[in-house]
């Protein structure tokens, strides 16, 4: 944690949760929105590290390091985030329609555990608001994902058509294309997990990338996200799932329902728990995905990554790309710089 950061967190944690997100978004959109804004902020957060590049997913990151998605969900702060030093940033978790999520309170910070539970429930602007931050054809050396869930009100068995319909409408404008099926705040989405509903989704999803493709000449990567709560014999499953239909890229894990060990008075709180207690879970399941699966999908890390430390163990355990979240919390901005600093070169695969 940087100095500045040690002493203005006390005061940061003064505001609740979302409006602390709310000035964090507005000055990243402020700062990235202007040549000026961006030539500071990529001095002062630069890391100095040029030697760091991955070549996964057909894409070249300059580094390992991303923004998980959750962070920036309608695209409002991606250009300042891009500044602080990440190679990749995932935005959303975006829905067809524009939904409110879950009422507030809905973000709770466990500082004895270094933890955070959100219950948000993909409080989005909608697709075509997303679509309209981004555009296509950028070159600006920064990979950008989009992360894709369903309306809270969409039974499962129109998933489907919603996920299709978020696919078309953002890959030709995404890098790559994240499925969240795993968040514990939409209603039974978890169920979309399970090996036959998981089957019943992607292969639609591999047909409409294969048709796009050969319309526009770009195959889109895909890959899914998962919740750390599957047992080991589910993860089995979905992971065979994913490569059978073709997909890309598993992102390993999303919040945890489990509660065990926790300190803090707000424990007790429903929704997903983020931080330092999802961190052995997380890595395990990374290590786990990474024997079962070798070479034939990318493992993106992320969940409990809290320090530089935490990101080279996830790379040291096999997977190809880190993300972080929580962390940026409780460490403040400057966690991408000294994570990047001291990583070691090297982790990147076709």
């Amino acid at each position: 944690m940087s100095e500045l950061y040690r002493v203005m967190r006390p005061w940061i944690f003064r505001l609740q949760p979302e409006q602390a997100h709310a000035l964090t978004i507005a000055l990243l959109r402020l700062g990235g929105g202007n040549p000026v804004g961006r030539w500071l902020l990529n001095a002062w957060f630069s890391s100095g590290r040029d030697d760091l590049q991955v070549h996964a997913l057909g894409l070249t990151f300059r580094n390992p390091l991303g923004m998980a998605a959750g962070y920036d969900k309608d695209g409002l702060g991606w250009r300042g985030l891009a500044c602080l030093g990440f190679g990749h940033i995932e935005l959303g978790t975006v829905t067809l329609r524009p939904q409110p999520g879950n009422p507030p309170p809905r973000v709770f910070r466990l500082v004895e555990d270094e933890a955070v539970i959100n219950r948000m429930g993909f409080p989005s602007r909608g697709a075509e608001f997303l679509a309209r931050r981004l555009r296509p054809g950028r070159n600006d050396g920064l990979v950008l994902g989009v992360n894709i869930g369903k309306n809270k009100t969409t039974p499962l068995e129109e998933a489907v058509g919603e996920y299709l319909a978020l696919f078309e409408r953002f890959a030709p404008l995404a890098d790559y294309l994240a499925v969240n099926i795993s968040s514990p705040n939409t209603p039974n989405l978890r169920v979309l997990q399970g090996r036959d509903w998981l089957e019943g989704l992607l292969t639609p999803l591999a047909a409409k990338r294969e048709s796009l493709a050969q319309l526009s000449g770009r195959r889109v990567p895909l890959l899914v996200k998962l919740a750390p709560d599957l047992s080991e014999s589910e993860l089995e499953e979905a992971l065979e799932a994913l490569m059978r239909c073709g997909m890309d890229g598993v992102i390993l894990t999303n919040t945890t329902i489990n509660r065990e060990g926790l300190r803090s008075a707000l424990a007790g709180e429903t929704g997903g728990l983020s931080g330092t207690p999802l961190a052995a879970k997380s890595l395990a399941m990374v290590e786990r995905a990474v024997r079962l699966v070798g070479d034939r999908l990318v493992v993106v890390a992320s969940g409990g990554v809290m320090t530089p430390a935490d990101a080279q163990a996830r790379l040291d355990a096999g997977a190809t790309l880190v993300q972080l979240y929580t962390g940026l919390i409780y460490a403040g901005p400057a966690l991408v710089r000294d994570t990047l600093r001291v990583l070691r070169p090297g982790n990147g695969k076709e």
